[in-house]
């Protein structure tokens, strides 16, 4: 049994506290309970390692986390408390890492408790992932970022992908915070009905990061504004995607800005602060960066299935055009920003071109001709944008269009759908999925009333002087 009282001086030298134990040879299950005073104001976060860990960045020896969703884990080598990595338990010095999330001013004392057995257990091996492919070219729909119990959602990995089927997705990343144990469940059953794309949610006090198409687990343990181009090279350097999430209130990145490849520029319902993402990404597009526009639900899967409504999976969804559906294609059109933000999987279609050229092209010259192709939003507002800001603008005639703009946008141009004539549906939705709760996320009635509803984001077209 370990007892420490942990002060804001600990939390202030390290967000990260140590706790070391020994682990003979032999051992095959480990058990941990943590107590202390969990309070609005005293949220520790616990996780694990075993003997290979190294000072941050360390490549090996990550064992699990679950953050502040649980008090206890267990890891055997047949199997694991979600979020923690179950197989072979070398001898030598583990150790508990506690995340100092939040500390009151007297400070909290915790107490750990490990247990260690040695029964006979057989050794149940890793998950290994598939490649499913859809063949056709085409429009693809998903989620990119999700939870369940393997961290901080209540849901199982069988429900998500139910819920994944009932909004009828292509493709979904599980993204659970810090760990990427949801694969012992997303590896065998990705199929070529639903891909499964691989993630993690980078989980910190000072922001949050996606990383995709990793199957390693990255070291989330970041202390210093630099240490976000360690993520970087982390993540580039096995192959991955990287993505800043939901860079707007109540956590934005603070980090130095790394070469991330995307940027959640929609999360969640469009009134939870999305305006603020969006008008970042319009500030680092119009300084020069070349950064591909994602969505997602951010979706914490509950312990039952919902119906589709307005804060469910795949609110909004990421469509994107794809040669086959598959993780590879997946990958490679996020990266190459191959695709618009929509409202839901059903939501208005938005499809830029210029001369031919798809979204997160680059064109040269200076006076373009852009076509976008629109469908399902009838009455509604189109927008085209540039550097500058709003350079053109038009209401949607009837359910299909094709609209064009010509013009000399200043170093790209892209295209949003705001709600005009489906405003008042959008809104009523809104208000009965509401039901008698107050507004949620902190904001006002003012905010409904007068912050202009998106329902479709394009990826722009750079344009090359």
């Amino acid at each position: 049994m370990f007892t420490a009282t942990i002060t804001l001086a600990d939390q202030a030298a390290n967000p990260y506290y140590y706790v070391p134990f020994e682990v003979p040879a032999g051992t095959t299950r480990i058990d941990v309970v943590m107590d202390y005073p969990k309070a609005e104001n005293c949220v520790i976060d616990l996780g694990a390692f075993d003997p290979r860990v190294t000072d941050y960045p360390s490549q090996q020896g990550f064992r699990g986390w679950s953050g502040g969703a649980r008090d206890r884990f267990f890891i055997a080598l047949d199997d694991a408390t979600p979020g923690y990595v179950h197989g072979e338990i070398p001898p030598g010095r583990w150790q508990v890492v506690l995340g100092l999330y939040k500390i009151p001013a007297r400070g909290a004392t915790v107490t750990l408790t490990v247990s260690l057995d040695n029964a006979p257990r057989a050794l149940a091996p890793q998950p290994v992932r598939t490649h499913p492919v859809r063949k056709g070219a085409g429009w693809y729909r998903g989620d990119l970022h999700c939870h369940t119990w393997h961290s901080d959602a209540k849901g199982s990995p069988e429900l998500l992908h139910a819920a994944a089927k009932q909004a009828g997705l292509d493709f979904l990343a599980v993204a659970d915070h810090n760990t990427i144990t949801q694969r012992r469940y997303f590896h065998p059953h990705s199929s070529p009905d639903l891909v499964f794309v691989r993630g993690m949610e980078v989980t910190t006090a000072e922001g949050h990061a996606n990383v995709f198409g990793v199957d390693d687990w990255i070291d989330f343990r970041m202390t210093r504004p630099t240490d976000a181009h360690t993520l970087a090279r982390l993540v580039h350097e096995r192959g991955g995607l990287l993505s800043i999430n939901h860079d707007k209130p109540p956590i934005p990145w603070s980090y130095e800005l790394p070469a991330i490849d995307c940027m959640e520029v929609w999360q969640a319902n469009w009134f939870n602060w999305n305006w603020v993402s969006l008008e970042t990404y319009q500030q680092r597009l119009a300084s020069g960066l070349r950064i591909s526009a994602i969505g997602s639900s951010d979706y914490h899967q509950p312990d039952r299935l919902l119906p589709e409504g307005p804060f469910v999976l795949a609110r909004p969804t990421t469509v994107l055009w794809l040669p086959e559906l598959s993780e590879d294609a997946v990958l490679a059109a996020m990266k190459a920003g191959r695709g618009y933000v929509t409202e839901s999987p059903t939501g208005p279609h938005l499809a830029v071109t210029i001369a031919g050229h798809p979204m997160g092209s680059a064109v040269p010259g200076r006076t373009v001709t852009a076509e976008a192709e629109v469908n399902g939003a009838a009455g509604d507002r189109l927008v085209w944008i540039d550097a500058t800001g709003v350079v053109g603008e038009e209401t949607i005639e009837g359910d299909f269009r094709k609209a064009e703009f010509t013009g000399t946008p200043s170093r790209f141009l892209r295209a949003e759908i705001i709600a005009e004539a489906s405003r008042p549906r959008l809104m009523a939705e809104f208000a009965a999925a509401l039901g008698e709760k107050p507004l949620p996320w902190g904001i006002s009635q003012a905010d409904l009333e007068t912050r202009p509803l998106r329902r479709a984001l394009a990826n722009p077209i750079y344009i090359d002087d």
